[in-house]
Formats: structure tokens, C-alpha cells, sequence
């Protein structure tokens, strides 16, 4: 997870939509960036077309929005439509999110979970799997994040949570880089409300005595070189 000063880390997250990767990760960005790592952000729809028309809503500024106040280095988007990756192949996913693994040579991983009840989440996730392949040695982790809204309402409920990240230090900048999203937030008791996200982070946390966590699927792990797990 977040490394320590003298091992900086190239961290990249891969959203389905505008606003997935503030809902499963973006308290542990934000330690990412506070510890002086290197984020990039990749969101592959562009989320708002379907429900908002062609004009949209600003989502372009939202993620930029966003990304800053986590701290992120960049913010790219692919720019497929909304709620229609299964209109494409499979390669048509993996091709370009495997110029960005080129690019950015992430050291940790983050992205959706793929047992969620959105479509473009489970293809998604099938296609970061192809796309981080253990081929190259930079990457030493995946983790897949829960995503409020979409991974509870699934069914059969099949996220099981390996790793615990304490974010009671960086709750508020979650909250207020999800603020951003200003079509995306919904009154409480919704599951992606500001009050409601807090709450969840409070159940996470306190299943391991902490007041706010954001929790992960461990994908992939790979100790190399004489590197120990702890």
C-alpha cells in the first residue's frame, strides 16, 4: 500500500466511470500523494452521455476537479460511452489501457472490482487483468476496490476484503474531491452520499478497530529480487 519515504511508488487507478475511483480508493490516494507518490487516473467511459444527453453535465471538469483535490499527477480519460463496453471486443479495452501500463509503468494498481452489478465494471476488470499481466516486473501489486452503489447490490455478494486501509487522515479530502461531482451525489441515505460514504468508511474501519478504512481484493502480489511481505 502506500509506501514509505525512501520508496516512492507509481501508483495507477483504473475507473469504469467518473466518480468509481473516488468511491473504492479515494482516501487511499490521497495517502499515496501525501506520502509523495506518483498517481495517474484513467477513467475509461465517459460517463454521462446515457442519462445526460450529449452535452453532458462537466464530467471532464469534475475528474479534473477531483483529481486535484486528491493531489493526483494526471487525470486521462479514454472516452468510451457510458453503460457500452459490451458493444465492444475485449481487445477494443485492452489495447489502449495497455499503452497507459506502458506509460505510466505503475508499481500498484488499483480498479474496479469485477463482481459488481454494473456491466462496464465486470468487463472492465477482465480487462485490467489481461492488461497488467504479469509480463513486466514494475508492477508488484493489483488490488480491486468496492464501489458504493454498484458492488453491494450485486448478487451473489462475492467481495471478501483481504486488506484494510486506515483513512480517517484523509476521510475529508475524499469527501470533498467527491463533492466534485456534483451530478453524482445523492441525498442521504443513498449509498453515494458524502454522509453515507462516511458511514461505510466507518463500518470498513471498524471491522479492524479503526474510525474510517477503505478496503481491497488483493489480485495479485509479487515479491521479487529477496523483497519480504512486511
Amino acid at each position: 500500500m502506500p509506501a514509505n519515504e525512501t520508496n516512492k511508488k507509481r501508483v495507477l487507478i483504473i475507473a469504469a466511470h467518473p466518480d468509481d475511483e473516488l468511491l473504492g480508493c479515494g482516501g487511499t490516494v490521497a495517502l499515496h500523494t501525501a506520502n509523495g507518490d506518483e498517481v495517474t487516473s484513467v477513467i475509461v467511459c465517459e460517463g454521462e452521455s446515457l442519462r445526460y444527453g450529449e452535452d453532458g453535465v462537466g464530467q471532464k471538469d469534475h475528474i479534473q476537479e477531483a483529481a486535484r483535490v486528491l493531489g493526483v499527477k494526471e487525470a486521462r480519460t479514454l472516452k468510451f460511452p457510458d453503460q457500452k463496453l459490451d458493444t465492444f471486443t475485449l481487445t477494443d479495452i485492452i489495447t489502449p489501457l495497455e499503452k497507459v501500463v506502458a506509460d505510466v509503468q505503475p508499481n500498484v494498481v488499483y480498479t474496479q472490482y469485477g463482481g459488481d452489478i454494473n456491466r462496464d465494471h465486470e468487463l472492465l476488470f477482465k480487462a485490467v487483468l489481461v492488461a497488467t499481466r504479469p509480463m513486466e516486473e514494475f508492477i508488484e501489486a493489483i488490488y480491486a476496490f468496492d464501489t458504493a452503489s454498484s458492488t453491494e447490490w450485486a448478487y451473489p455478494r462475492t467481495f471478501i476484503p483481504d486488506t484494510w486501509v486506515d483513512i480517517t487522515s484523509t476521510l475529508q479530502q475524499k469527501l470533498d474531491a467527491m463533492a466534485c461531482y456534483k451530478s453524482e451525489v445523492r441525498p442521504y441515505p443513498h449509498p453515494r452520499s458524502l454522509e453515507a460514504l462516511a458511514h461505510r468508511s466507518a463500518a470498513w474501519g471498524n471491522q479492524c478497530c479503526m474510525e474510517h478504512a477503505e478496503v481491497f481484493m488483493t489480485v495479485r502480489r509479487t515479491l521479487r529480487n529477496g523483497q519480504t511481505p512486511f
